[in-house]
Parts: structure tokens; C-alpha cells; sequence
């Protein structure tokens, strides 16, 4: 019999609020679970300080596929320059990786050849000279894409990879250069 008088001394004011005509539904809630008025019905002062257009989606751009081939992890930037270019070498020789110079006519991985699972073409490119193991600055390896530059830069893509000898696994890889044909 207790438990049932608590019980409706619980209820009556909850109740007499729902009653009211000009009781909002946030203050039934804050009466109930003991919270400020607007943390669960009205807006937050944050909330009010914000613009929104309804959903976070439209704000994203959408990358357009068709003639729009974009490579390795720099390709969205701008074409660097030597400085950026010895920067990110530096970055790989820093790493202790091998910088390597590969370059490729297609530049992307295709399904010609066959169309067997796994299967791709354009996933290995040619590798200009050995990988540069020991190397120690980014002058030389500029070096290196000036001559391979000068043989097939007028039909191919030229990237730099960093290669990490401990692991065996291609760890960076950036497009120094885009055929000019």
C-alpha cells in the first residue's frame, strides 16, 4: 500500500503538467528526469549559433569519372614544383625508404588482357634503372627524373616510389610527371 502512495506522488505533478494547455513537452521532460529545460525539446545555445542546410551530404563534391584519371596520393594537388618535389623525396629518404623512379604509358589499372579475378593490367610499370638504396639526398634522385624526363616524357607517366627494404612493401608513391602529348 506504500509503494502505491509513493508511487501517485510521483505521478500527480508529472500528470497536472501534461494537463496544462501551455505546458510544453520540454518541461514534462525536465520535470521527469530532472534536466534544464531545452537540453532534450528546444535547441542548445550551440545549435543556435549554427547555420545548417538540412544534411551534411550536400556539402561533399562528387568526383566526376569520365576523362578525369587522377593518380597516386598528390595527383589532386597541383603539378609540384623542384622544391616540392625534393620535399617529398626528402620525406622518403628521411623514412629510410629507397626512392625508386618508375614510369608507365597507360598510367592506370586496366581489365584488358583478361578478365580473371586478380587479374589487372597497368599494375606494374617499368622501372627506370635499380632502386636507389643508400641513397642520402633528394639532388640525385631529381637527377634521375630529369633523365628518364628526357627520354619518355613526352609519352609517360613518371612516379617516385619509397620503398621499404625490412618489409619488402612499396610504403609511398607520388607522380613526379604527366606525358606532354
Amino acid at each position: 500500500m506504500v509503494s502505491v502512495v509513493a508511487f501517485s506522488a510521483v505521478v500527480t505533478p508529472v500528470a497536472a503538467l501534461a494537463a496544462s494547455t501551455t505546458t510544453r513537452s520540454s518541461e514534462i521532460v525536465s520535470v521527469k528526469a530532472g534536466l534544464k529545460v531545452g537540453v532534450l525539446g528546444g535547441k542548445s545555445e550551440w545549435q543556435s549559433k549554427t547555420q545548417t542546410n538540412g544534411s551534411r551530404v550536400s556539402c561533399m563534391q562528387v568526383w566526376e569519372p569520365y576523362n578525369n584519371l587522377k593518380f597516386e596520393t598528390l595527383s589532386y594537388l597541383p603539378p609540384l614544383s623542384q622544391d616540392a618535389l625534393a620535399k617529398q623525396i626528402d620525406y622518403v629518404i628521411n623514412s629510410g625508404w629507397a626512392p625508386c623512379i618508375e614510369f608507365d604509358v597507360q598510367g592506370t589499372v586496366t581489365r584488358e588482357g583478361s578478365t580473371m579475378p586478380g587479374y589487372y593490367d597497368g599494375r606494374y610499370w617499368t622501372m627506370w634503372k635499380l632502386p636507389m638504396f643508400g641513397c642520402t639526398d633528394s639532388a640525385s634522385v631529381l637527377r634521375e627524373i630529369e633523365e628518364c624526363k628526357k627520354l619518355y616524357g613526352t609519352k609517360c607517366y613518371i612516379r617516385c616510389l619509397g620503398f621499404d627494404n625490412t618489409r619488402q612493401v612499396q610504403c609511398a608513391s607520388f607522380i613526379v610527371h604527366q606525358p606532354t602529348q
